[in-house]
């Protein structure tokens, strides 16, 4: 399973890493949701790699992209029989022997495609994964009210640590153990900011930063969970 693949500019950079890892097809694909940072990359994607299946957000239709990479995606899906699949709260599958759910979005926004992102949570024995694609606080806090996402091993924070996302009350509810933030070094948004950076050290010193730690790997047997990190930890 792949979620999300980044822009059109970095799509050759994700095939090629999944090509280095033998991979030749996807059981399924996430789009969490379609901003072109998190699916820009999807057409390219889709057409070097067989694919059984792509999961994407409920989105108003005045909301749904006209962008030449969201036409593209969508053309290539046809092309390629690949099933479009809508989510929805509580849906459930299963990704070898971990458990996975769909979280939120729990409703529809009508004017913030960050708070329409799919957000996943994984069961893999002793541990779990909550990936929360652009959600801001309006989605973690229906995240919350839900009961779902309490005590997390591994969180990877919304919207590249934005001061949108990652509020008190979520990360109060999620606890977790271990927190993940992708951002690009030196981004003209100023990801992560410190105020997040604080929220978060309140559960956890176990921060991984994709601008400072370049790509992180985690890898579970369902007892032990290990971490890989490109550069150095935080």
């Amino acid at each position: 399973m792949l979620i999300d693949c980044g822009e059109y500019t970095e799509s050759s950079k994700v095939c090629s890493y999944l090509e280095h890892h033998g991979i030749k097809r996807l059981d399924r694909i996430i789009a969490t949701h379609p901003h072109s940072d998190h699916m820009g990359g999807m057409p390219e994607l889709l057409d070097r790699f067989e694919a059984e299946e792509v999961m994407l957000p409920p989105v108003p239709d005045m909301m749904i992209p006209t962008a030449w990479w969201f036409t593209s995606f969508l053309e290539t899906a046809e092309k390629k029989r690949i099933k479009l699949t809508e989510t929805y709260p509580g849906m459930t599958f299963e990704l070898g022997d971990a458990q996975c759910f769909i979280a939120a979005p729990q409703r529809v926004s009508p004017d913030n495609l960050n708070n329409c992102s799919v957000c996943l949570r994984i069961i893999h024995g002793k541990s779990s994964f909550l990936i929360c694609g652009d959600a801001e606080r309006e989605e973690e806090l229906d995240m919350v009210a839900s009961g779902k996402v309490k005590g997390i091993t591994v969180l990877r924070t919304g919207h590249h640590g934005s001061p949108t996302s990652s509020c008190e009350e979520f990360l109060a509810e999620v606890s977790p153990e271990i927190a993940v933030i992708s951002c690009g070094a030196e981004n003209a948004y100023g990801h992560p900011a410190d105020s997040v950076i604080d929220r978060i050290r309140k559960y956890t010193g176990r921060i991984f930063r994709t601008d400072l730690n370049g790509t992180i790997v985690f890898t579970s047997d369902g007892n032990e969970l290990s971490v890989k990190t490109e550069r150095g930890a935080e």
